[in-house]
């Protein structure tokens, strides 16, 4: 059994109560432990995307990418939130982003701002178009 975390004593078997949200919770991820990088799973991805709040500025950031500009400077010519630097939302874990962009961010494989590996369309949540890319799954 792994050891607990130190946040102390407040919620009596959080792990099994929390399920999918819970940052070790859910039994598919232990199985991903050894070789996280090979499977879908995994709880911690280190994150670049471009937001735009219009399904057009969204597409029009795509076809820059894919026209080989680099993700970074595409995020920070079109992305429209606090993540300016290139579009760089550092690591995050399993449960702290909203459904739709977990899961797409957790399905991709690590690449580079050179060579993105993205999300192709954009996905919608409540805050608009997110392009996502992912540097680092662990």
């Amino acid at each position: 059994m792994p050891p607990k975390k130190g946040k102390g004593s407040g919620g009596g078997g959080g792990k099994q109560d929390k399920g999918k949200g819970a940052k070790g919770g859910g039994g598919g991820d232990d199985e991903g432990a050894s070789g996280g990088k090979a499977k879908k799973g995994g709880t911690a991805v280190k994150v670049r995307h471009i937001l735009c709040e219009k399904h057009s500025k969204a597409m029009e950031a795509m076809a820059k990418l894919k026209d080989g500009q680099k993700f970074n400077e595409v995020a920070s010519a079109y992305s429209e939130d606090k993540a300016r630097q290139g579009g760089d939302l550092g690591w995050m874990t399993r449960g702290s982003m909203v459904g739709p962009f977990q899961d797409a961010a957790f399905a991709l494989s690590p690449s580079t701002v050179d060579k993105p590996a993205y999300t192709d369309p954009p996905v919608k949540t409540k805050f608009g178009y997110h392009i996502i890319m992912i540097e680092g799954k662990k």
